[in-house]
């Protein structure tokens, strides 16, 4: 292109200086004598300065003593000219360095036409001036080095074209071939477009595995058609790209593992590995548990799904299986998963981690003192769930004692009789403790005492476990249910240690007849009511155990019972109350009011004592979040904000009152909150207040009666516990401390302290005459008062 441009402006300058030259002649033609010729030369680019391609005044037949004076010289543009004449000789020469593809780009033919001049007279000779190739460029690549991604997954034939060569030379010594360095996956082939244009493609000739050969380095050469041939290099980068065809392999054929039972949790049974000739995602590989895993070996073994370590989980017994089979599947994370399956064999080791188990499997607790020796005493069996030595076992007794153990004629099985007569009056109960060893190592060992009485003659009284005994039961008890037990024992044998049980008739006993009854077998306590903690809090009486010798010898005990609280009182709502007895209010407020003002204040009251009494109040509906809060423990309602024109001018509040029972308890109260004018609000309180005076007198009311009772009972009971410590010494040293009244629920705490040990009770109502007895089941009030406590039992039997 740029080549057929510069010749066509060479042309038009030419045609254009030609024209001007003509005209000329013409005009002075009578003057001037003029003489033109054509000659044409031809000379390789790339010689020297001074090379001579002709002599024009030898080839015209000028004269050569007349070039001076006729100025004999070459027409130029500004530029330095290619070429210059020689005004002496005529000789033409090259006057600067000829670059063919310089001057004539790629032109099949480069010729410079040069026009001399001789004056007086004038006369113009053309020169063609051919300008001859010679193989003076190599061919070269735009890129020296061309990177290709290539799916392993291309098929043979596929083809990918390439950028290609130039060379500045023209003709025969431009590009004439291509040569690509041997490989067996591509060949080459090249597509001619004339011109000189030789296009290379790549042609794969067989199919890529990225897993063999992730880059292929293949070698472009350009040939041009010189003498030494030329060439040019361009290095092919052939990157095969993945495609998920490989599954994961394990690197063993087979896992087989040894594991101690009893292993910490944590610890690394064995780490499975499997690789992936893949790359990327397809080539990453993930660990899971097969389908066929039962559940307990996913229970007992942890698998971590990057690494492959199999972990222990849970616990590991030899006894209960001494082989697991787990099934590993290893997985890529190819768009089309992969997998592979695996078995990992963990064979558990026996460790001795079992204690020889003794049972006595016949026994006769009752022997005679004149037993004969060689009596049987015992059978006894032993057994050791470890394997091999660690489950062999040697039975003995390490003791000085009147029996011997003598092995039975089944394994494992051993006889204990007597060696020597019997002495009860020396010894009347004799504790064997028998020997079981294994051979493990560690051994491990473990002991049976067998307890065996002499009988004798009816010479011991019954004796209770506990003297006295002290039961705490709650209150709505079942009636006809046993409630307690009381329990005696008699040292002496057979009929002589039979107990039967019965209530003593001594004294208010009497009064508990109607309501209590005991089994005079087993010593159960049976309730024929269900108590009330509200009416009755404790009671006390006595039951006798007498044996069945002759004659019989009998015990008494004293049984104290405290009656515990139950959460049976729902909350009480007190305020508001309506005038038909529901518990709903109406409060009018002034819509002017600010945030924190105090609308009502709900209150309420629960009979039942410590946290069964204790209120919590909470919002359950609420036209609107924002306009009121409650507080959860007074009940006080206030408001949150301000009001504004677009709040409605009524809001209904329910509020919840529970208790904190562990069944809780609850009751709803409802305000109306009504918002009125400034104005409106002062008429309406004054009626409101008018009409409230009667519900204010009778809430007072109630509330004096309530605080004149608890003040009573608080009274009297501090009355009756100086007249307790006064009149009767005892170990049981009491103090208490009334705390302030909870606000909203009308309830107090009293705090107890026994030795070294406090207690705190919180309810509504409490007796202060109460102490608490050390070492009993819990925390409990003991109320040492009979006459009160008489008193009560009458009331409840009421």
């Amino acid at each position: 292109m740029f080549y057929h441009h510069a010749m066509d402006q060479r042309r038009s300058r030419t045609c254009r200086a030609l024209t001007k030259w003509i005209v000329y002649m013409m005009v002075m033609a009578p003057f001037w004598k003029c003489a033109s010729g054509q000659f044409r030369y031809s000379i390789s680019e790339e010689v020297k300065e001074g090379t001579v391609v002709g002599n024009i005044v030898k080839d015209l037949g000028l004269d050569k003593s007349t070039l001076k004076q006729r100025v004999y010289r070459i027409v130029s543009g500004s530029a330095e000219p290619h070429f210059r004449v020689n005004q002496d000789d005529g000789v033409l020469y090259v006057n600067r360095k000829l670059d063919r593809e310089e001057m004539c780009d790629r032109s099949k033919v480069c010729v410079i036409d040069l026009k001399t001049v001789l004056e007086n007279p004038l006369e113009v000779h053309y020169v063609a001036v051919e300008i001859l190739d010679v193989n003076d460029h190599a061919p070269s690549f735009p890129e020296h080095e061309k990177i290709l991604e290539i799916s392993e997954s291309a098929l043979p034939g596929a083809r990918f074209q390439l950028k290609a060569a130039r060379d500045a030379d023209s003709g025969s010594l431009s590009v004439q071939q291509y040569k690509l360095s041997h490989n067996e996956h591509f060949r080459l082939e090249v597509k001619d477009r004339g011109e000189d244009r030789k296009t290379p493609n790549l042609v794969l000739q067989k199919p890529l595995d990225r897993e063999s050969v992730k880059t292929h380095e293949l070698l472009l050469t350009a040939f041009d058609g010189g003498k030494p041939l030329k060439s040019g290099n361009m290095t092919i980068i052939v990157n095969v790209s993945d495609v998920n065809d490989n599954p994961p392999v394990f690197t063993q054929d087979s896992y087989n593992v040894q594991l101690k039972e009893n292993s910490p949790l944590g610890t690394t049974v064995i780490q499975v590995n499997a690789t992936d000739l893949d790359e990327g995602s397809n080539g990453e590989v993930v660990y899971s548990f097969g389908n066929d895993v039962d559940a307990q070996a996913s229970a007992l073994f942890d698998l971590n799904q990057v690494t492959g370590v199999i972990t222990v989980a849970g616990g590991i017994n030899f006894e209960e299986s001494g082989r697991y089979e787990i099934d590993i599947q290893a997985s890529d994370k190819g768009a089309a998963p992969l997998t592979t399956d695996k078995i990992v064999i963990i064979n558990i080791v026996d460790v001795n981690d079992n204690a020889p188990e003794i049972e006595v499997t016949s026994f006769s607790s009752a022997l005679p003192e004149d037993s004969k020796p060689g009596t049987t005493v015992a059978l006894i069996s032993v057994k050791d769930s470890d394997s091999g030595l660690n489950g062999k076992v040697m039975c003995y007794i390490n003791q000085d004692l009147p029996f011997l153990l003598t092995p039975s004629l089944q394994n494992d099985m051993y006889s204990l009789v007597t060696k020597r007569l019997l002495d009860r009056e020396q010894q009347s109960q004799y504790n064997v403790v028998i020997v079981a060893k294994d051979a493990g190592e560690p051994s491990l060992s473990s002991e049976k005492t067998i307890t065996i009485d002499v009988s004798d003659v009816n010479d011991n009284s019954p004796e209770f476990s506990h003297s006295p005994y002290a039961f705490y039961i709650t209150e709505n008890n079942n009636p006809g249910a046993a409630i307690f037990s009381v329990t005696a024992r008699d040292n002496d044998e057979g009929s002589n240690a039979v107990i039967s049980y019965m209530i003593s008739r001594d004294r208010g006993e009497k009064l508990l007849t109607s309501f209590l009854n005991v089994n005079s077998e087993n010593g159960d306590i049976l309730a024929l009511k269900s108590f009330d903690f509200e009416m009755l809090k404790t009671f006390q009486f006595q039951v006798v155990a007498t044996d069945s010798g002759a004659p019989s010898l009998s015990t008494n005990v004293t049984v104290n019972v405290f009656i515990l609280d139950q959460n049976d009182n729902a909350p009480v709502i007190l305020y508001p109350l309506s005038s038909n007895g529901s518990a709903e209010g109406v409060e009018e407020i002034p819509r002017n009011v600010n945030a924190g003002h105090l609308v009502t204040k709900v209150r309420a009251y629960d009979a039942d004592m410590g946290y069964n009494g204790w209120l919590l109040f909470s919002l359950q509906e609420l036209t609107d979040h924002s306009l009121f809060g409650l507080d959860r423990y007074t009940g006080q309602i206030r408001t949150l904000r301000s009001f504004t024109e677009t709040d409605e001018a009524e809001h209904k509040l329910v509020i919840l009152v529970k208790d904190n029972g562990n069944v809780s308890l609850s009751a709803t109260a409802t305000v109306i909150v009504k918002l009125v004018e400034p104005k409106e609000a002062f008429a309406a309180s004054d009626v409101k207040s008018a009409a409230k005076v009667d519900e204010d007198d009778s809430l007072t009311f109630y509330l004096m009666i309530t605080l004149g009772s608890v003040s009573v009972l608080f009274l009297i009971s501090i009355i009756v516990l100086i007249a307790m410590q006064c009149s009767k010494s005892t170990d049981y040293t009491s103090k208490y401390l009334q705390e302030t009244n909870y606000d909203g629920t009308l309830c107090h705490s009293i705090q107890y302290r026994s030795g070294d040990k406090r207690y705190m009770l919180v309810g509504p109502r409490m007796s202060i005459g109460s102490t608490i007895v050390p070492g009993s089941h819990a925390n409990t009030l003991v109320l040492p008062d009979r006459r009160r406590a008489s008193e009560e039992v009458r009331a409840f039997l009421q």
